[in-house]
C-alpha cells in the first residue's frame, strides 16, 4: 500500500475504470477488452497530465464482481475512490465494507438494458442503505429515457450523477427534448453530472465537441458548479482505438473554461462529492 496521505489535491478524474482481460467477465456484456488497463497504467496518466486523484468506476463487462476494482483502491487509498456495481439485494455490512475501502457509489449502466421498476419490492430498502452511507447512484442511459429515471430515482433520497453528459445525441443540438428536460432537473439542485465521454455523443468529433461547447454554459446555469465534474473515461472502452488520454484533456482544454470553472469541476466539486480528503 502506498502511503500518500498527504497528496496535495491538483486535480481529480472522476470517471475511470481498471481491469484485466484475465479476469471472469459477465455473461452478459457488450464489449470484452483485449487488453489490460492497469492501476499503474492509470496513475501514470494521472501524473503526466498534472492530477493527483481518481475514481475508479466498475465497467460493465465485469458484473457486480468488483474486486479487481477494490484491490486497486488498496494500492493507493488517499488517491482513490470506487464506484461499483452489486446487486440490490446486497447486505449492509457487505456495503459497509466496501465504504471502509474507499468506495463512495453504486453505478447503475442501464445502457443496452430494459430499465428497472422501481417500484418493485427491494429497491427501496437497497437505496435507504445507500442514503445512510451518503452515497451517490451513477445513472449511465441515452438521455431521452433520463427524466423518466430521474422522476424515480430522486423520491429515494439518494444523491445522482448522471454520466456522459446524459449520453445525448450530439447530431441533435443542445435543443433535443431529453436534454432539455435534464436541463430542467438540473435546477433541482438534486442531481451531478459528469463532464465526460465527449467522443460518445453519436455524432462526429467535430459535432462531438462542438455540442459539449454549447452544453457547457448551459449546465453551469442549470446544475451549477457545485454539480458538475470531469472525468476522462479512461481507457475509453470501444473508443481505444481512436482516444488517449491526452486527447480527452485536450477536448477538454477546448472548451475554453475559465480559472474558476476548472477549479470547481476539477478540484472542489468532486472533493466534496466522492469524498477526498485536503491535500
Amino acid at each position: 500500500m502506498l502511503d500518500n496521505r498527504f497528496t496535495p489535491i491538483t486535480g481529480i478524474d472522476a470517471h475511470a475504470h481498471v481491469f484485466s482481460q484475465a479476469l471472469t467477465l459477465a455473461g452478459e456484456r457488450r464489449y470484452t477488452p483485449g487488453y489490460d488497463a492497469t492501476l499503474a497504467d492509470y496513475l501514470g496518466h494521472l501524473h503526466a497530465n498534472g492530477l493527483s486523484h481518481g475514481v475508479l468506476v466498475q465497467p460493465s463487462f465485469l458484473g457486480t464482481d468488483n474486486r479487481y476494482l477494490l484491490a486497486a483502491l488498496q494500492h493507493a487509498p488517499d488517491q482513490l475512490r470506487g464506484v461499483v456495481v452489486v446487486s440490490r439485494d446486497i447486505s449492509r455490512d457487505a456495503l459497509q465494507a466496501m465504504a471502509r475501502a474507499g468506495v463512495v457509489g453504486v453505478r447503475l449502466n442501464l445502457v443496452g438494458r430494459e430499465l428497472p421498476d422501481f417500484a418493485e419490492h427491494g429497491w427501496k430498502a437497497f437505496f435507504e442503505h445507500l442514503v445512510a452511507l451518503d452515497w451517490h447512484v451513477e445513472v449511465h442511459r441515452e438521455v431521452d429515457d433520463l427524466p423518466r429515471l430521474v422522476r424515480q430515482l430522486l423520491p429515494f433520497g439518494v444523491k445522482l450523477v448522471i454520466d456522459h453528459f446524459g449520453r445525448p445525441d450530439a447530431r441533435l443540438g443542445v435543443e433535443q427534448r431529453g436534454f432539455a428536460q435534464l436541463l430542467e432537473w438540473g435546477l433541482s439542485g438534486q442531481l451531478w453530472l459528469k463532464v465526460s465521454g465527449i467522443y460518445r455523443l453519436a455524432g462526429t468529433p467535430a459535432q462531438n465537441l462542438a455540442f459539449a461547447c454549447q452544453a457547457m454554459p448551459l449546465l453551469r446555469q442549470s446544475f451549477g458548479l457545485q454539480r458538475l465534474v470531469w472525468g476522462s473515461d479512461w481507457p475509453h472502452t470501444q473508443h481505444e482505438a481512436t482516444t488517449r488520454y491526452a486527447s480527452v484533456v485536450e477536448q477538454r482544454q477546448a472548451l475554453g473554461l475559465s480559472e474558476d470553472v476548472r477549479q470547481a469541476l476539477l478540484i472542489d466539486t468532486p472533493r466534496r462529492l466522492f469524498g477526498f480528503h485536503h491535500g
